[in-house]
């Protein structure tokens, strides 16, 4: 997967998705920029999109199209749960996930980021992770998640992965020891949700995550949905359970006032074109 660069020379943001194309953001004001020990965190201001938030160069989120990406990351998940109890987020500093997962009657849910700097910039700049973290159901925990998911004694119903792509801190978060891990805390009959890239430019990542996933879970599904900013358009997801088919779902438990998710969303999410039930090897 190709590591992009920001250049911000002549006020224009700029991603490259592919060595010959990406997404460009006329930049009406930098707001922040910082290397941290991990990443470089910036954070523009375009007058179509918003506040957008790079890291290492790659588009995060932005304010005017976060919903596709942090409804379709959560709610597919949550809604399929009868009783979510305790909810697990790993990465997702940028608090929308977060955000969306309080929406849910939880008991308790943890947002797990390792690097101190994004929640900073994200505090300032993205409010919706202050707001979530008001909730007194949230907790916030500034660590590796690979060393947090080893050292936990919760056992969580759901687990919500919501890295950056595997370069850089996230590598370890798209491994398969890491799913290993995650199993042995997920409470019984629950769910791992993942961010798994773009469905048209990753499909060998895709292709190589399948061959193992499907080996752990007894239930392993990918779906997509848009999110305009993203690589291609198109982003991907993978569901894991060894209970719970999100295509035999009679029920889904559906927070009001969403932007995007909704029931027909969520059944036609799971239907997968030609070329990418090729890559995964499905009929």
């Amino acid at each position: 997967m190709k590591k992009s660069t920001l250049s911000t020379e002549r006020r224009e943001a700029r991603e490259y998705q592919t060595p010959s194309s990406g997404v460009f953001f006329r930049v009406k004001k930098v707001l922040y920029e910082k290397k941290s020990p991990y990443q470089k965190i910036e954070v523009v201001e375009n007058e179509f999109y918003g506040r957008v938030l790079f890291l290492d160069g790659l588009v995060q989120t932005t304010e005017r199209d976060e919903f596709f990406y942090h409804e379709m990351l959560v709610h597919p998940a949550l809604a399929c749960l009868p009783r979510p109890d305790k909810v697990l987020i790993i990465g997702g500093g940028d608090g929308g996930a977060l955000r969306e997962a309080l929406k849910h009657p939880l008991k308790k849910a943890w947002l797990v980021e390792i690097d101190q700097e994004v929640i900073r910039a994200c505090q300032k700049y993205f409010p919706w992770l202050n707001e979530a973290m008001s909730d007194p159901r949230a907790e916030l925990a500034i660590a590796d998640g690979f060393d947090f998911i080893q050292q936990t004694t919760e056992r969580f119903s759901a687990i919500i992965v919501d890295s950056s792509d595997p370069v850089g801190p996230s590598t370890v978060l798209h491994e398969r020891d890491f799913y290993l891990k995650l199993k042995k805390i997920l409470a019984p009959g629950g769910v791992i949700v993942a961010q798994a890239g773009s469905q048209w430019l990753h499909l060998e990542e895709h292709s190589k995550k399948a061959k193992f996933l499907k080996k752990m879970f007894k239930v392993c599904r990918f779906y997509s949905a848009p999110v305009p900013t993203y690589p291609a358009g198109t982003w991907c997801y993978t569901f894991l359970s060894d209970k719970i088919d999100p295509l035999k779902i009679k029920k889904l438990r559906i927070p009001a006032g969403l932007k995007y998710f909704n029931r027909e969303v969520f059944l036609a999410s799971f239907a997968l074109p030609n070329f990418m039930k090729q890559a995964l090897r499905e009929k």
